[in-house]
């Protein structure tokens, strides 16, 4: 936790008014931080008058200050029943990176929000501000359960229009739901900026499994008894390559900074290496 207080969460983007956060904003404000000057007009605070530069030049001149940018990080983790599976839980994965990330932003002074989703966002957290608040933030994300199918259209959708401001989104999530992806359209055209944590477990990616299975859908309790040879592994192998290209590509479009995680990897190393070579966090 306390290598966490150390970063912050990256955003390429101003969001809303500023609000005198951890940030700062390109944005004129109040704050003590020096900016610029500007010649005085009529109807200007006369206490950001600069006296000295009057004394010295007898024109008037007010001081602009630096503002700071409290930034809403919202926090998206995907709690359909497809997360609860792996040799390393995807649900669990996702809730501890939501955390750690959470804590980042609390520790930064940014504000935080959180939601847990399936077909509809199914649970959500009123937007915290300073670490004092991580213990109901480490709560929230402990309770989510997985449950119901995946949704992401009706899910983003629900939780873009719950929201005026924008703010940058870290959606987490398997998507396992074709053209889910769609859903976060809802959230760019609110002007959120996005970041799409793609989970996946080592043996989604790399099946060990041969010979005669069933395979069950955890979302809709359909089996499937297929005879799997190794050509079937290697096609499967090829069209999970192509999926992650195929969304690599639309999240590159869109301008959402798409990252692949796999469960295997350790979460420090996740977030303090990979986030931070991939501009995440710094």
């Amino acid at each position: 936790m306390r290598r966490l207080e150390r970063l912050q969460l990256v955003s390429n983007r101003t969001h809303g008014a500023a609000s005198h956060g951890g940030r700062r904003s390109k944005q004129r404000g109040t704050s003590v931080e020096f900016a610029d000057y500007r010649e005085y007009t009529h109807g200007d605070d006369l206490r950001q008058i600069d006296w000295n530069v009057y004394g010295r030049s007898e024109r008037l001149f007010i001081k602009l200050r630096e503002d700071e940018e409290a930034l809403t990080v919202h926090l998206l983790v995907d709690c359909s029943r497809s997360m609860d599976y792996g040799r390393h839980n995807k649900l669990h994965y996702a809730r501890r990176l939501a955390g750690a990330l959470g804590y980042a932003a609390l520790a930064s002074q940014d504000r935080v929000e959180a939601a847990g989703f399936s077909e509809r966002v199914t649970s959500h957290l009123a937007p915290l501000r300073a670490k004092a608040q991580t213990g109901r933030l480490f709560n929230f994300l402990s309770d989510l359960r997985p449950t119901g199918a995946t949704d992401l259209t009706s899910a983003l959708r629900a939780y873009a229009a719950m929201h005026r401001r924008s703010g940058l989104v870290f959606l987490v999530s398997d998507l396992l739901n074709p053209g889910g992806l769609e859903g976060l359209a809802a959230l760019l055209d609110r002007g959120f900026e996005a970041v799409l944590l793609h989970v996946l477990d080592p043996l989604e990616t790399d099946p060990e499994a041969s010979g005669e299975v069933e395979l069950y859908d955890r979302e809709n309790g359909e089996r499937l008894r297929l005879s799997l040879d190794e050509a079937t592994v290697d096609a499967y192998r090829r069209r999970m390559s192509s999926w992650i290209e195929e969304t690599e590509a639309f999240c590159a479009k869109r301008l959402v900074r798409y990252v692949t995680i796999s469960t295997a990897m350790p979460l420090d190393d996740l977030v303090f290496r990979h986030l931070r070579t991939r501009r995440i966090v710094m």
